[in-house]
């Protein structure tokens, strides 16, 4: 969103909902304007207002830990009535938690949008957000009224304006290309950010889906590159290095970028800043030491190893000391991811049943897995900590994206314009 102006106070200014009930429902009526004006999006500022709320109440039925009431239009209110709302038209509804709104046409072609969200029961507001965006970028001011909504009543961060990179897979065989793609978590604004004239493997942004690190064959053997999502430019990782390079994660600032690198015969992790310098071995283990992730304050790391004999879950402190082996049981684990709240790993295990993706605690501890396999692998975490993305490979050789939350249930494919492989879900942006 160029230029995004956040206006109005974005603090919370109560506990949580769903501390007081465990699925709260929640209305969204359409949003008002206080005069309707032609925008240079297509729409008037009405019509607007009414996409807006549409998707809105769309966000928040995708999560399934709330009942959002889709936008009627006779419940349309006045302009004073957002930061005033009429509390015992919604108890009457039994309606727990309320979504109000305005679009308001600015003299320089722009829009002020702005939202609250209120506690319907206890007659309080619990959060208010706004901006001034272009008329083209509705959809991200939207998308960040669901986010208010959503942490208002979970307490934790929603995904809905955050990214999706993945790699697109077409054709098939020794023919088939492999592209580096990216768009908006409902799907939309997909594009295309590779041509496929070389293999890519392993997209992953940075927090704030600002750069993009992956691991390119262009040269012939993977080394990880950088691009720029705002410009389109590339470079390479090491420039001076001719090693292999490879599994890419970004610090919880973006600063910092983990990696592995394949030096006089042996595999270790790497740390380099993404701003330049050189990169700083944090493991000299014999065997492979790979997919290094940051926990959420960046102090420890969770990387997989064979140091063992075969893959597990390891974590070190951040400068490389005290690694110590955290997963115990049956198969291997692999492709270990910490969670945006620091408080448990995904994996993907490897076992007789084949490939499913679980999570654990930080300690190890707590085992639980999400998938039925048998091709299920690379979990990467949407921001709320609550969800998963990952690939299914289906026997047929297919591959597909799923998510899933933690508190299980079946995953739901996410629909892509060729299959896809290896996501990576980016935190919200600024």
């Amino acid at each position: 969103m160029r230029r995004l102006i956040a206006f109005l106070l974005g603090a919370l200014l109560a506990a949580p909902l769903a501390a007081q009930q465990a699925m709260p429902v929640i209305a969204v009526p359409p949003l008002a304007t206080p005069s309707d004006k032609p925008t240079s999006g297509g729409q008037t500022t009405l019509g607007l207002a009414w996409s807006a709320s549409q998707l809105i109440a769309s966000d928040l039925r995708t999560t399934g830990e709330m009942m959002a009431f889709a936008p009627d239009r006779k419940d349309y209110y006045s302009y004073p009535e957002v930061t005033a709302p009429s509390y015992p038209k919604w108890r009457a509804r039994g309606v727990k938690a309320l979504l109000t709104g305005f679009v308001q046409a600015r003299d320089d072609g722009r829009l002020t949008v702005g939202c609250y969200v209120y506690d319907v029961e206890r007659g309080r507001e619990l959060g208010r957000t706004g901006f001034v965006v272009a008329p083209e970028e509705w959809r991200r001011a939207a998308h960040k009224c669901s986010g208010l909504a959503y942490q208002s009543l979970t307490g934790a961060p929603g995904t809905f304006d955050t990214r999706v990179a993945y790699v697109a897979r077409s054709g098939a065989g020794a023919a088939q290309v492999k592209r580096l793609a990216i768009m908006d978590s409902d799907g939309f604004e997909h594009s295309y950010l590779t041509e496929g004239g070389a293999d890519v493997l392993t997209p992953r942004l940075s927090p704030n889906a600002s750069r993009l690190a992956f691991v390119s064959y262009e040269t012939g053997k993977p080394q990880i590159r950088l691009l720029d999502l705002a410009t389109g430019e590339q470079r390479p990782l090491l420039p001076d290095n001719d090693a292999m390079t490879f599994a890419p994660r970004f610090s919880p600032d973006g600063n910092d970028l983990l990696f592995s690198m394949t030096a006089a015969g042996n595999t270790d992790i790497y740390l380099i800043g993404v701003g330049g310098g050189g990169p700083r071995r944090l493991t000299t283990s014999p065997g492979i030491d790979t997919s290094p992730s940051f926990s959420s304050d960046g102090s420890q790391i969770a990387f997989e190893s064979d140091r063992s004999g075969s893959q597990q879950v390891y974590v070190m402190n951040s400068d490389g000391s005290n690694q110590r082996r955290i997963s115990f049981g049956g198969g291997g684990f692999a492709a270990p991811e910490w969670s945006p709240d620091g408080k448990r790993i995904a994996f993907t295990r490897r076992g007789l049943e084949g490939m499913r993706i679980g999570t654990m605690a930080a300690d190890g501890s707590d085992q639980r897995l999400l998938s039925s396999g048998p091709g299920d692998e690379g979990p990467q975490w949407a921001a709320s900590s609550r969800e998963l993305i990952f690939q299914r490979t289906d026997p047929a050789g297919g591959n597909a994206l799923y998510r899933v939350t933690l508190s299980g249930g079946e995953p739901r494919r996410i629909v892509t314009p060729t299959p896809g492989s290896d996501p990576d879900w980016s935190g919200t942006r600024e």
